[in-house]
């Protein structure tokens, strides 16, 4: 065992020894924690909603602002790493995210909420990129797999039992608790990191040329992307002036910063990756598979909760299948990593994600647990042998000194796939709702004697309740016939996702096989 760390010119040849593995297994641990509390709060902004007093629009800003923060974070990591060292850039990460988790607890209003949000979701986004930076820069290619296993069931699992240990907390104390549970590990990985992380000296000469320009720019081009891609379906897109203005501030950003990125001696951000081949597709392939790694954590509650009718904590019960599938999956992907060659892995997992997600595209009003766990399965065990085959697809064959910015891109993409997928999500929702509601509406014809009993027998109930049984009796039906369009809205998209992952497969031949 190497008692040093690892080379950073030619990368590690020897396992590190203990006193490194400890500040990996304390990097993970952050890891986890910032990738949960992306949707921890997902099941109870019920609850939220009322302990601060926060109206329907505002609460919404609860994820979107901590996911707005993070994504701009999350590229800048590589220079911080860089300039800061790796120990000090993590520890400063997880501390500001620990002292703003604590902060987000004692919040009494909902401005304060939102703005320390975008503290802890800005200072934990680094923690995400540099764990996986680490994970290449201190173990040898031949321990890779166990490694990436690792990884990759903290980042499918966090967002996947997110709702679940929400629930719980919110059900068993209260959402306050939420926020709490991050404080104690926190100031655990803190200290860890700080005294186990020591692998790399910082470059001052880093911070003497950092390119502040280029630092608003990439804030700027990425705030309002995510913001955009985030707010966009609730405020119908374009018939908003907010959103015709953060589009112009996004696509006129987004040209300064590439431009800066290409003519500048020293960008805050590296895209030289990209010219990696395998990178770049691996990339690519990220993204796919961010939609339903944030977008079914998303849609699925909407379903369970909106149809269903289901509370915070059962969401949580029917979700945690998936958690449960990529926890028992990812140990022996992360084997056969070692000895199965990584795209067949990638192939067979996109293919999986597809049929898994195609699976749930015959829900009824009545579809529950049962109805969700098979696909779960499947969709777990893919998506487990997506993101561990893809991150050693992407990463592993860079040079040591790109594998900071590439961490950081290779986040970026996961998370923006996610930005995307739930704008395409919650926009498709409503296109088919409207579609499937004025195909159905024209079968409640009162002339029809199958509407007449249905609406008599609404009526029997009413009478003594309301003024005008009749007309509520109506109202009734045009409920349920709202349901049903609902319904067959979400079967769409389940089996359109399950169509484009399917699609995504032949995308694999066009990488190149990477020694194990």
């Amino acid at each position: 065992m190497s008692e040093v760390a690892p080379p950073t010119g030619a990368g590690p040849q020897e396992m590190p020894s203990w006193h490194y593995r400890f500040g990996f297994i304390a990097a993970v641990f952050g890891m986890f924690m910032a990738i949960l509390d992306i949707q921890i709060v997902a099941s109870s902004l019920n609850e939220i909603q009322a302990g601060v007093s926060a109206s329907q629009d505002e609460i919404s800003w609860i994820q979107t602002s901590y996911l707005v923060a993070e994504i701009i974070m999350i590229p800048l990591s590589g220079v911080l790493m860089r300039w800061l060292s790796t120990r000090v850039a993590f520890v400063i990460s997880c501390a500001g995210f620990t002292i703003a988790s604590l902060g987000c607890a004692l919040a009494t209003t909902i401005d304060q909420l939102i703005v320390l949000r975008a503290i802890q979701g800005f200072m934990g986004g680094a923690m995400i990129p540099i764990t996986q930076a680490i994970s290449f820069s201190l173990f040898p290619r031949r321990a890779m797999g166990t490694v990436q296993g690792v990884i990759g069931m903290v980042v499918t699992l966090a967002p996947s039992i997110g709702p679940t240990v929400g629930g719980y907390l919110t059900e068993i104390f209260s959402w306050h608790w939420l926020f709490l549970v991050n404080v104690i590990p926190g100031i655990v990985v803190t200290l860890m990191a700080w005294r186990f992380l020591d692998i790399d000296k910082g470059d001052a000469k880093v911070g003497k040329f950092l390119d502040f320009r280029g630092l608003i720019l990439i804030a700027l081009f990425l705030g309002s992307l995510e913001f955009v891609l985030e707010e966009g379906p609730g405020d119908d897109w374009f018939a908003s002036d907010l959103i015709i203005g953060m589009t112009l501030l996004c696509a006129l950003s987004c040209v300064g910063f590439f431009w800066r990125v290409f003519t500048y001696a020293h960008p805050i951000v590296d895209l030289r990756a990209f010219r990696n081949l395998n990178f770049s597709v691996g990339t690519g392939l990220v993204f796919v598979v961010g939609i339903a790694m944030y977008g079914l954590v998303y849609l699925m509650p909407l379903f369970l909760g909106g149809v269903r009718g289901y509370s915070s904590l059962q969401i949580g019960e029917v979700m945690f299948v998936t958690g449960v599938a990529m926890f028992f999956t990812a140990p022996i992907v992360g084997r056969l990593t070692n000895s199965v060659d990584l795209r067949v892995l990638l192939f067979i997992g996109l293919a999986l994600v597809g049929i898994g997600t195609a699976m749930n595209s015959n829900l009824t009003s009545e579809s529950g647990f049962w109805q969700f766990f098979w696909p779960q399965i499947v969709r777990g065990m893919g998506m487990i042998m997506c993101i561990i085959p893809a991150s050693r697809i992407a990463m592993g064959t860079l040079p040591p000194q790109e594998l900071g910015n590439a961490a950081g891109l290779f986040s970026v993409m996961r998370n923006l796939g996610g930005a995307v997928g739930l704008a395409m999500l919650d926009t498709v929702r409503d296109w088919r709702a409207d579609y499937h509601w004025n195909q159905l509406i024209g079968a409640i014809d009162t002339g029809r004697a199958v509407v007449q009993q249905e609406i008599a027998q609404y009526q029997a109930m009413l009478i003594g309740h309301v003024a005008d049984p009749y007309h509520s009796a109506v109202a009734l039906l045009g409920q349920r016939v709202g349901v049903q369009a609902q319904v067959l809205a979400y079967n769409d998209i389940f089996l359109w996702l399950g169509v484009i992952y399917l699609l995504s497969v032949p995308l694999v031949l066009l990488l190149r096989k990477i020694d194990h």
